[in-house]
């Protein structure tokens, strides 16, 4: 089966390449499941219920965040409303939302999709190593195809969860630092990796808001309110070929569209 992974979609920017891309990759790839990472969608700062909806109408199966999934005050309310929107696993259970689901895929096959926050230089969560696998070994009952979005800072954190759960995930692919990274891989156990598929939105940027923005708080140290950039459009994502009897990956493929 075919699964695209449209990363971080970053604003306005990103919304619009998400809207002009994410439909003709499903028709042109036989894609049979979407997932996103939605968590800047709304000015480069969480989510809303009505962009959740759009991010549906352009094709997108389950929606995965960050830290920045609580970043609209009015969502936290609305989240456990929300089909298919998930928050970090590892978050407390008390907190709004849910960390996994499974979905059935337009051909038939459940998927389980699990989210994942890191701890290097993130907000304290609970360990994504010891919270993540008891979770992949409930979701195995049920599918074998599992895929992990690890938001996550540190590199050698998300490779080595990586290696980790190799052999019992399809795929990880993290994200949360804007920048694609160049080491795609297949793991020994069958797991596809990637470190990070980078943004949809505006590359012409510091990580999505304007340059100027983001010189000025280096210089001043004083707290900047971070604007958006609307220059430099780019789709960033991820393709995956994956086996349905074993739930191993058989191909991994960046992709990255310049407009």
């Amino acid at each position: 089966m075919h699964i695209l992974f449209v990363a971080d979609i970053f604003g306005q920017v990103g919304k619009r390449m998400a809207s002009k891309h994410i439909p003709s990759i499903i028709e042109e790839r036989d894609v049979d499941l979407v997932i996103a990472n939605g968590e800047n969608i709304a000015g480069g700062f969480g989510l809303t219920a009505n962009l959740v909806q759009k991010l549906h109408n352009y094709g997108v199966d389950v929606i995965t965040s960050g830290n920045h999934v609580w970043d609209r005050k009015e969502f936290v309310a609305q989240i456990h409303h929300q089909k298919n929107v998930l928050r970090p696993f590892n978050y407390p259970p008390t907190a709004p939302g849910k960390g996994s689901t499974i979905v059935e895929s337009r051909r038939g096959h459940l998927v389980g999709v699990l989210n994942l926050q890191g701890r290097t230089s993130m907000p304290q969560t609970d360990c994504p190593f010891r919270m993540g696998q008891p979770e992949i070994e409930r979701i195995r009952k049920q599918t074998p195809v599992i895929f992990v979005d690890f938001h996550a800072e540190a590199t050698a954190e998300k490779m080595a969860l990586g290696w980790h759960i190799d052999g019992t995930v399809s795929a990880l692919i993290g994200t949360h630092t804007h920048v694609q990274t160049a080491d795609e891989r297949i793991l020994p156990g069958g797991t596809a990796y990637l470190t990070d598929a980078g943004m949809t939105g505006p590359h012409d940027s510091v990580i999505g808001v304007k340059p100027a923005d983001a010189i000025r708080r280096f210089l001043t140290q004083v707290p900047t309110r971070f604007t958006p950039s609307e220059q430099g459009a780019r789709f960033c994502g991820v393709l995956l070929d994956i086996d349905t009897i074993t739930g191993k990956a058989i191909h991994i493929e960046r992709l990255q569209i310049i407009d």
